[in-house]
């Protein structure tokens, strides 16, 4: 069954490996956060490589800064919102990414919307990023100040507007080809 879990460092072995599937495929991404962010004045910005997150030390840094991308009070570019990150886990394996972003930004209200997600390429059609999402509409509950959250999709995207589809979500529009799609959060 898939769970949402916080980053851990025992998921090292498993998270490279999607993280070559997805390489190899050249698809977005969504849901992961950025490897490589530039410093901006206040802001040291950070850099990971597939070949330095091989070394267990980098991908604990790696994990570490996933976990505290939560906190509000935490350095981040410019604009960005905190960002809630978890990782689909199915027998404690990672199968995928799942980002809550706390708040909107011009972009995300676009594009990005508040719940970003992605499964590896081996691990798709199974329901975990149906399962993902409908557990990510719990999490959001406590965490958006929003009785509802955007989730988007690129129009072409027919398995993620599945996904969104099946977890109650109403479409209101499309905006340079992303679909948009809004959700209740969901109380524990």
């Amino acid at each position: 069954m898939t769970r949402l879990v916080t980053p851990h460092v025992r998921h090292q072995d498993s998270y490279l490996a999607a993280s070559d599937e997805f390489l190899a495929s050249r698809e977005q991404r969504d849901g992961d956060g950025d490897w490589v962010q530039e410093p901006e004045p206040g802001y040291d910005g950070f850099t990971f490589t597939r070949v330095g997150l091989q070394d267990p030390d980098e991908f604990a840094r790696f994990v570490d800064q996933r976990r505290r991308a939560a906190d509000p009070d935490e350095p981040r570019r410019r604009a960005w919102p905190p960002v809630t990150f978890t990782w689909m886990v199915v027998g404690g394996e990672y199968v995928g990414s799942l980002a809550i972003r706390h708040r909107l930004t011009d972009r995300l209200l676009e594009e990005g919307g508040h719940i970003g997600y992605s499964v590896r390429p081996t691990a798709r059609r199974r329901g975990h990023a149906t399962r993902a999402l409908d557990r990510a509409l719990v999490l959001a509950h406590g965490v958006i100040d929003s009785p509802s959250v955007l989730v988007t999709c690129l129009e072409e995207n027919t398995g993620s507007r599945a996904v969104i589809e099946a977890n109650g979500g109403e479409y209101e529009d499309s905006r340079g080809g992303v679909r948009r799609y809004w959700i209740p959060t969901r109380p524990s």
